[in-house]
């Protein structure tokens, strides 16, 4: 009786460990690393290997690469992070894992060089950084003010 306790409450804290584990991973077949990247990988279908799909700066990008592959190991049935973005009619003849996780990073790569570009927009247009630093090149010799010649 007392085991079955034990191993309950076990079960219970795995689970609340598990329910706080899924709040801080915001997408489904990602993870952060500890300096901040957001890597992502998938499992081969009735194979223990993995097919690794990249680091990225942001957790979008790493989830859409995940989306990519996933859905052509597994089709249109497969459960996506954005079911919205993916490219149905690009077909891939070649499914092995180099030709997938070729597409996935090619994907991931552009949807991480839009959200930094996008991050760096909206950074800038910020009022504190609105205001223009002349840094001076320290590689040049300083150029005399007017009328000290």
């Amino acid at each position: 009786m007392e085991t079955e306790f034990r191993s309950s409450t076990r079960k219970t804290e795995k689970r609340k460990q598990q329910k706080l584990g899924q709040e801080e991973k915001p997408y489904r077949g990602i993870r952060m690393r500890k300096w901040g990247k957001w890597v992502a990988e998938v499992r081969e279908p009735n194979k223990r290997s993995r097919i690794w799909l990249g680091s990225y700066s942001s957790p979008v990008a790493a989830a859409r690469a995940y989306d990519t592959a996933v859905f052509y190991l597994r089709g249109p049935a497969a459960r996506l992070n954005f079911p919205e973005y993916v490219d149905g009619e690009a077909e891939v003849r070649d499914v092995s894992a180099a030709s997938i996780r070729k597409r996935a990073t090619e994907v991931g790569a552009r949807v991480d060089a839009i959200e930094t570009a996008l991050h760096r927009v909206s950074a800038s247009s910020e009022p504190s950084s609105s205001r223009v630093l002349n840094k001076p090149d320290l590689n040049k010799y300083p150029e005399p003010e007017n009328g000290e010649e």
